[in-house]
């Protein structure tokens, strides 16, 4: 059976939810296909792993997200392959859709650099299944260890970007006053935080103040870091490094990278970095016509010819301007090259202790008013107002009361292979 529709969008990431709406408050016939129904804000995923935030405050029905956009079609189905020159997506289910513009935005896969072990046991952190599966396993292990006095809890936080450094300060914070709150003191004193990467300094993104803020507060929460040092395995009992050493960890947590998915490998389309497809100034892709790539999936360039990197922001952007360009396709009109409104970066180390350079000028915050301003930008990027009033109460419970949202362990939280296109 085939389709054909003006416009199919494959991914309901940012970037592809971004070009949806655009779309759709045209009144453009639009079909966006997903294999969830669902809508997930990807950045606070560690706070769902961490127990933070709970997953209906990040998650959100991709049908209410259109409600109101009439001539958007919601799909879910999982996608088997795309071909760019045909310009046709073919799902799992034997259904084949045509497009008059096809718009990629299928995301990317954790980039395991090809490191023995890291794909069958690491956990990744890049969708809802992603942190539930590593919260269940926290939780599970943290039981397990109550049950024995002489019981500890190692965790190895793979990546010293923003979201291992999240992640890293959030689990040990987690230790300092919910573990030693709900648990015992006695179990939180045999709990240790890990956090390693090959790179000398966390945040390298960040300027030189922001890495020192960042590297002080991880340790004074109790992250032991093991920086200018790779993964050279990851063993079901820690990982071993390039310096001959070894850090214990009876969990993995991998935050060091991300590439193209299968489906970038399989639609024709030539690759750059990480497996990407680099882009046009306008977005769509070399080689063929009628196709866009974008967010995760795309290496993104800036005014200047610089390569935009992998952000929530630079996606979500880069969205609405395909679909601005798509609009001139169908109305006869010109593209445009895309241009990046830099908003800066942002990364929270912990409570009441974040780190932000805003804007193009970076102006520079820590402490108290980073972390505020963290929580406010967050907020407002948060999709539905459900959604945000439950994250604000997770928030206000969590880092006023220390009370974390409840994890309940009910199924096997064995190590699956995530790599995979998330759509």
């Amino acid at each position: 059976m085939e389709d054909s529709y003006p416009v199919v969008i494959v991914g309901a990431g940012f970037a592809g939810v971004a070009a949806a709406k655009e779309l759709g408050g045209k009144g453009i016939h639009v079909l966006l296909i997903d294999s969830n129904n669902y809508h997930q804000f990807q950045p606070l995923l560690y706070q769902v792993a961490t127990s933070q935030i709970g997953v209906s405050a990040i998650a959100r029905p991709l049908r209410s997200v259109f409600r109101r956009y009439k001539t958007v079609k919601v799909l879910t189905a999982k996608v088997e392959s795309v071909s760019a020159a045909e310009r046709t997506v073919t799902t799992t289910d034997g259904r084949t859709v045509h497009a008059e513009i096809l718009v990629i935005a299928v995301g990317a896969v954790p980039n395991f650099f090809n490191t023995p072990g890291a794909a069958e046991l690491a956990f990744p952190l890049y969708s809802v299944t992603d942190a539930t599966r590593l919260g269940t396993g926290l939780t599970r292990l943290l039981d397990q260890a109550d049950r024995n006095p002489d019981g500890s809890v190692d965790v190895v936080v793979v990546g010293g970007g923003p979201t291992g450094v999240e992640t890293a300060g959030a689990m040990a914070e987690n230790v300092k006053y919910v573990v030693s709150k709900y648990f015992s003191p006695e179990l939180a004193a045999r709990c240790r935080v890990h956090l390693v990467d090959m790179v000398p300094s966390v945040l390298n993104m960040f300027s030189a103040k922001s890495q020192k803020y960042a590297t002080e507060h991880l340790k004074k929460v109790g992250v032991q870091l093991h920086m200018g040092v790779g993964v050279t395995e990851v063993r079901p009992d820690g990982v071993a490094l390039a310096d001959g050493t070894s850090v214990p960890g009876q969990i993995v947590v991998w935050a060091g990278g991300l590439k193209a998915g299968g489906l970038i490998d399989g639609s024709g389309l030539a690759q750059g970095r990480g497996g990407r497809v680099d882009v046009h100034p306008d977005l769509t892709a070399p080689g063929v016509d009628g196709v866009y790539v974008i967010g995760d999936a795309a290496n993104i360039t800036d005014s200047t010819g610089a390569k935009l990197p992998q952000l929530g922001s630079v996606a979500q952007q880069a969205g609405k301007w395909a679909g601005k360009n798509i609009l001139a396709d169908l109305g006869g009109g010109s593209r445009a090259p895309f241009r990046y409104v830099d908003k800066g970066y942002m990364a929270m180390v912990g409570r009441g202790a974040a780190v932000a350079e805003l804007g193009r000028k970076r102006v520079q915050l820590q402490g108290v008013l980073a972390f505020l301003s963290w929580l406010l930008v967050h907020l407002a990027l948060l999709s539905g107002l459900q959604q945000k009033v439950r994250a604000l109460f997770s928030w206000l419970n969590g880092y006023l009361l220390h009370s974390p949202a409840q994890v309940v362990v009910s199924g096997p939280v064995e190590k699956e292979s995530s790599d995979q296109d998330p759509s």
